[in-house]
């Protein structure tokens, strides 16, 4: 026998372990992509107790009268500041609404679009947000850190809109101010209300969360 088999064969033994070292490397590389995709997602649906970023809210749960539907203010996925048929933009404070065209605009030269993930809505639609919030966090206590009340809601009195996608928020979050647009909650990055006098003094410090906020007192 030749000395040099041992050698080709241990030679061989190390090029099949390193291929699969590789292979196994790239399975978990892939595991953790998916892993960091789906936890991508779900952070995105803990947005607003109910009207979360991205997800399509067209159709909610029944409520006494029937299903939440567009007419109450529920979103479809990709509504844009622009689509005045969606209740949930048409109904907005039209100060409001004009300030968030021209941001939107703007943020469009830069390549970054707006979607409006919730705006106005109906009392029955945010009372119905506020008992699934309860559902989903165990308590009235809890829910109230997310959802407002229908009689509190800056929603239904059309003065607050959730805008969808992180570049968005972020966007808004460095350059709304000049547009009197500003962030009101530290737990909810992606609402917005108008405050005209940002432009000139800049947005007010953000409240924590809706649970610090005076007017969820009332």
């Amino acid at each position: 026998m030749s000395h040099h088999a041992p050698t080709r064969a241990r030679s061989r033994r190390i090029v099949w372990a390193a291929v699969v070292l590789i292979a196994i490397i790239a399975a978990v590389t892939m595991m953790v992509g998916s892993l960091a995709r789906s936890l991508g997602a779900t952070s995105a649906d803990a947005f607003d107790g109910g009207a979360p970023n991205g997800r399509d809210t067209s159709t909610l749960s029944p409520t006494a009268d029937g299903a939440i539907t567009e007419a109450d203010g529920a979103m479809p996925n990709g509504v844009s500041a622009f689509d005045d048929q969606h209740p949930g933009v048409a109904n907005l404070d039209p100060e409001l609404l004009q300030a968030l065209r021209d941001a939107a605009s703007d943020a469009r030269e830069e390549g970054i679009e707006f979607v409006v993930n919730s705006g106005w809505r109906s009392p029955e639609y945010q009372e119905q947000l506020l008992r699934d919030a309860v559902h989903d966090y165990g308590s009235e206590e809890e829910a109230a850190r997310w959802v407002a009340t229908a009689d509190t809601s800056a929603h239904v009195a059309g003065n607050a809109v959730d805008v969808g996608s992180y570049d968005a928020t972020d966007w808004l979050s460095e350059h709304g101010a000049r547009y009197g647009l500003c962030p009101i909650y530290d737990n909810e990055p992606w609402h917005f209300e108008l405050h005209p006098e940002a432009v000139d003094q800049g947005c007010p410090s953000k409240y924590f969360d809706p649970t610090e906020d005076p007017r969820m007192q009332q």
